[in-house]
Formats: structure tokens, sequence, C-alpha cells
């Protein structure tokens, strides 16, 4: 009874069980975990506990007063670390084999996976900020254990295959710049969970500027590599239209659901949930509102980025492969050896494996973080982040070596766009979760998806589903 006439003073009911942010709250500070239940009218069935990524929650501070833009540097950052994941070399691999093999067409299978991405990350701001949980900890509230553990599953499986991905491009980039062997490439990789420790000693931010240095590296490389291609910039902006082949091809819808899994990418999800956290943003409901809208803007603006980087890679591979009459390139080893006669440049090569490279160490950042977040998020599992990322790496490099050593350089191009296909598959299993949540009123309070949100997330959850299912439908009957 004292405990209910309490949080009757509270002016936001809505807000029983969340966060109590403060920026100048110390992490080490935070509240332990609390197991008391949610008051009626909160929609959750428990109270949210110790934050997402405890460690850094908070902990970066936000401009109270001053202009639009200070207030939104403040917020800038999160937004980038989950576009890498919008780019990583798996991505690589669907883009080099459709636009050599099908030109520019499939320009607009990137453009639409891109505003899905927006449409869905927006959704994780909402729920981060407005619920103060990442769609993991909302997963672990919402449903019973026999339906959260398969969830639980569903992106342990994402993100295995995303760092599988990792894997073989990293191993790659190293091959193709110090022409280390990709075998031992491969058991390199392992030790990038110390390039994670040691920014993460530093601070969250330094993180994020890691991350966009990376960024501006990557979009600097194929700047270059374009402008040496000089493609057919008509046909550039032809490729952006809708086209039904992609449904009658089955080689095309293949190749489509590659960018779409390579691009709207389940971890992402749990992540962009998390990362948003990081921010000191208070407590009241017009903080949050305002916190919701920046990193909205934030996020939108890095998945631009992304765009801009992912039709690039597609652009380059119509321009010199599909041009030259080369329309199987689906290895990036193979896409590099052909970039030198084509554009006759031996920079251009040079170019696209640091790029390559670059892509891979920045999301190992990303994998690292968000596969902590589903660990704790659904089983409440806290292990050391280095630990963590040590078990998910060994888990993808088995298949990796497996198969290098087994069935050559020749097949990680076909394993790297299968990786991107059964994180199309994995999809559903975050995107629904994630849209009944945010529509739901009781959960989000004032924070509620407006309707028009809602249609626009439960429209894409309806395409990503029936994609996939065509999918399956086409390799069950052969």
């Amino acid at each position: 009874m004292q405990l209910q006439m309490s949080c009757n003073k509270i002016n936001y009911p809505y807000l029983v069980g969340m966060d109590a942010r403060s920026p100048d709250l110390a992490s080490e500070s935070l509240p332990e975990a609390v197991s008391t239940p949610v008051l009626r009218g909160s929609g959750w069935r428990a109270a949210r506990g110790e934050p997402s990524l405890a460690g850094m929650f908070g902990s970066v501070r936000t401009a109270k007063q001053g202009s639009f833009w200070r207030k939104l540097l403040a917020f800038l950052g999160p937004g980038y670390l989950v576009a890498v994941g919008y780019m990583d070399p798996g991505n690589w691999a669907t883009s080099l084999a459709g636009g050599s093999k099908f030109g520019y067409a499939l320009l607009f299978v990137a453009l639409l996976s891109n505003v899905m991405a927006i449409v869905l990350q927006s959704l994780c701001t909402r729920l981060g900020v407005g619920a103060g949980r990442d769609l993991a900890q909302a997963c672990r509230d919402s449903y019973p254990r026999y339906m959260s553990l398969p969830l639980w599953l569903s992106a342990e499986i994402a993100i295995t295959a995303t760092d599988l991905a990792e894997v073989i491009g990293t191993a790659i980039g190293l091959n193709l710049l110090f022409h280390i062997p990709l075998e031992i490439g491969v058991i390199i990789t392992a030790a990038d969970v110390f390039l994670i420790l040691a920014l993460q000693a530093f601070g969250f931010r330094w993180i994020e500027a890691f991350v966009v240095a990376m960024l501006g590296v990557i979009a600097a490389c194929f700047a270059v590599q374009i402008a040496l291609a000089d493609p057919n910039w008509g046909a550039v902006i032809r490729g952006f239209a809708p086209t039904t082949d992609i449904l009658a091809n089955r080689e095309m819808l293949y190749l489509a659901l590659g960018i779409l899994g390579a691009t709207v990418m389940p971890h992402n999800l749990y992540l962009h949930s998390g990362l948003v956290q990081t921010r000191g943003y208070g407590d009241s409901v017009e903080e949050k509102r305002e916190a919701i809208t920046l990193a909205t803007i934030d996020s939108s603006i890095a998945l631009c980025l992304a765009l801009v980087i992912n039709a690039s890679i597609l652009i380059l591979a119509a321009a010199t492969y599909h041009r030259a009459g080369k329309t199987d390139v689906a290895e990036l080893d193979q896409a590099h050896a052909f970039l030198a006669p084509l554009l006759g440049s031996t920079l251009a090569p040079t170019l696209f494996a640091i790029a390559l490279l670059c892509c891979g160490l920045n999301s190992t950042i990303t994998a690292t973080l968000s596969g902590q977040i589903v660990m704790e998020g659904f089983l409440k599992l806290r292990i050391a982040p280095w630990l963590r990322r040590l078990v998910t790496r060994l888990i993808a490099i088995v298949p990796a070596v497996i198969v290098t050593v087994w069935a050559g350089e020749k097949a990680t191009g076909q394993l790297l766009i299968l990786s991107q296909v059964v994180l199309s598959l994995q999809l559903p299993f975050a995107v629904v979760p994630l849209v009944m949540f945010t529509a739901d009123r009781a959960k989000m309070g004032p924070y509620v998806a407006p309707r028009w949100l809602t249609l626009l997330a439960a429209v894409t959850a309806a395409i990503i589903i029936a994609l996939n299912a065509k999918l399956v439908w086409d390799f069950v009957s052969g």
C-alpha cells in the first residue's frame, strides 16, 4: 500500500520501473538489478532491472540548453555504429554478386532495404528511450520462457552469421593487403577482441570516433573507385526504380534477399535499442521525446551514408564487371583481382582491400556490443566482454576454417552470401516483436509509436516475411 501511494505522486506513471537516468550519475553508482514487479498500468510484468550496457549507461553527456545543432551533436554516434552493420563484408559479397550479374537492377533493393532500416531503427530508438529497455529485455519480460529462449537462439544465430561474414571479410582483407594466407588470417581475427578492450578503456565516445573514422576511410576509397569506373549515371538512376523481375527470377530474388538480410540485420535492432541509452538525456517526458527525435535523426543520417556506400559497391560491380561481361563475380579476392585490368589503375584494388579491412574491423565492434546486449537481455547472464567476444568469434571461425581448407578460397563468396540469407530468414523474429512492443500504449505510454509509423513498420515486416516465404517455397519446390 505504501508503495502504491508513493508511486501515485509520480507525474509519469508509464515510467515506473524504467530508468532513473541522470547525466551526472557515474556508471559505478548505478543501482543493482531490481526484481520488484511493476505496478499496474505500466504494461510490463517486471521492473527493467539493471540497464542495458550498464557500464556505459548514461555515460555520454547531452546538452540541456543551447541550439538544436549543439543538442544533436551530443546524440551523433550510435547511428554510425548501427550503420556499420549495413555495410559489412557479407553485404559486399551480395552487392558484388548482384551488380556483376544484373547490373544496376538491384539498386532498388538497396534503396528499399535502407528505407526499411530507417523505419525499424526509429522504433528501436523509441523502445530504448521511451521504455528504457533494449529489445532483448523487452522480449524476456513480455514472453514466456518457451518463447523467449527460441528468440534468443534466433538472435545468436544471426550474430554468428554476421560474425562469420566478418571473419571471412577481414581474413580476405589481410590476404589482399599483406598476402597472409586465408587460413592464418581467419585465426588472426580472433585477436580483434583486444581492439574492443582497448577502446572501451577510453570510453564510449572513443569507440564511436574509431567507427566514424573507419567509415570516412571506406567512403573515400569508394569515391575514388567510382570516379575511376565512370558508371553510366542514367542507368544508375533507372536502377533505383522498382522492377517485377525480382519476383520472377529466382536467382535475382536470392541475391535480393541477401542484400535485404545484409542491410536490415537482426542484431542491429537489439544493438540500437541498447546504444541509445548511453546518452544522459534525463527523465521527463519532454526530455525523452526530444531524445527520441535527436537519436532518430542520428540513425537516419548514418543510414543514408550506409546507402551511399552500399550503392557504391553495387555500382562499382555493375560499371566494371557487368559491363565487361564478367557476370559471375562473387568472390571478394576475385573482384579485387579484376579491378586493376578493368580500370587500368593499380590504386583501385588497393583501395578496395583497405575499405574491406576497415569494414571488417568496424563490424567487429558492433558484433561484440550486440552480443553483449542479447545475452544479458535474454538470459540476465553477464560475462566479461572479452570472453563473450572470444566465444562468438571461435564459433564463427570453425566453419570459416573448414570451408577455406576443404573447399578453397572460391567457396568463401558463396558462404558470405549464404550468411546474409540466413540473416534475412532470422529477421521476422526480431522485427515482429519490435513492432508489437512500440505499438502497445500500455508498454510505451506517451512514447507509443504513431499509427502511421506502426503501419509502415507492419508493411515492412509483411514484405520481409513474404519474400522469405517465397525463397523457402522456391527452395522446397526445387
